[in-house]
């Protein structure tokens, strides 16, 4: 196998959800005010790496659904666009999701979900390392599931007898909960200071939170639904209405 390049080629490979969720949890963002292309630059630039090229997924809202924020990333993908990063994106999908409240009562709610952005990353990260693209895949993400993607990099640098590798660049402060990267990658960890570096770059603003909001439920229903949301274990990943993704929920009827 050939050595270390002098000049590590990287190709960024960027989570739009799992950054923002992170972000929001370490730095207390509540909408996806990162710039990608800068943030990967900066990153790049303190490894000595060379940036080739930024890579961003995301999962839209419906415009008939949630309309201010299908605007919101429908200007911010294409700004990302003009600024030569590679855009991915996938329209939400729904379903109804059913919750049960502490006094008995059920509810049900059409919820947007992202599908198939890991699998999307994972393809494009094997795909150019076949295709030599990069010496280091960066992944902003900390998606377990894409330390199958570390192993088979490993398997790709054998079979092209070359130095290749992949690192999982994250938000990091003592208010976040997982303070893990990717297992069996370089972990990247990024502080407050270089995220507030590069973040609103573009002075984008995010649909205004009176817009965002639970309908049709009368007050009472839709504290206990907050409260009963915030208890759930799983609810800082999924529920995100400021972000439109997973977990925006809207009411589709009551039982």
């Amino acid at each position: 196998m050939n050595g270390e390049p002098p000049i590590k080629r990287a190709v960024a490979f960027v989570d739009g959800q799992n950054l923002f969720h992170a972000a929001r949890e370490a730095f207390g963002y509540t909408y996806p005010n990162y710039d990608v292309a800068a943030l990967a630059g900066h990153v790049c630039a303190r490894q000595e790496w060379t940036l080739a090229q930024v890579r961003f997924y995301t999962g839209i809202p419906d415009a008939g659904d949630n309309p201010k924020w299908h605007s919101f990333w429908t200007h911010k993908l294409a700004a990302m666009g003009r600024r030569g990063v590679v855009v991915y994106s996938r329209p939400l999908r729904y379903r109804n999701r059913r919750v049960s409240l502490p006094d008995g009562t059920r509810h049900s709610f059409l919820t947007g979900e992202e599908k198939g952005i890991d699998v999307r990353i994972a393809l494009d990260v094997i795909a150019l390392a076949h295709r030599r693209d990069y010496d280091v895949a960066l992944v902003f993400s900390q998606d377990q599931d894409l330390s199958e993607v570390a192993e088979e990099i490993r398997v790709i640098a054998r079979q092209q007898r070359r130095w290749v590798k992949m690192a999982s660049a994250f938000p990091h402060s003592p208010a976040i909960r997982n303070r893990r990267g990717i297992n069996k990658t370089d972990w990247i960890r990024i502080d407050r200071a270089l995220y507030d570096q590069w973040h609103l770059a573009n002075h984008e603003e995010a649909p205004p939170m009176a817009n965002i909001t639970i309908r049709n439920l009368d007050d009472d229903v839709k504290t206990r639904l907050r409260v009963r949301a915030a208890e759930h274990p799983r609810a800082r990943r999924r529920a995100s209405p400021f972000y439109g993704g997973r977990g925006a929920h809207h009411p589709a009827r009551r039982d």
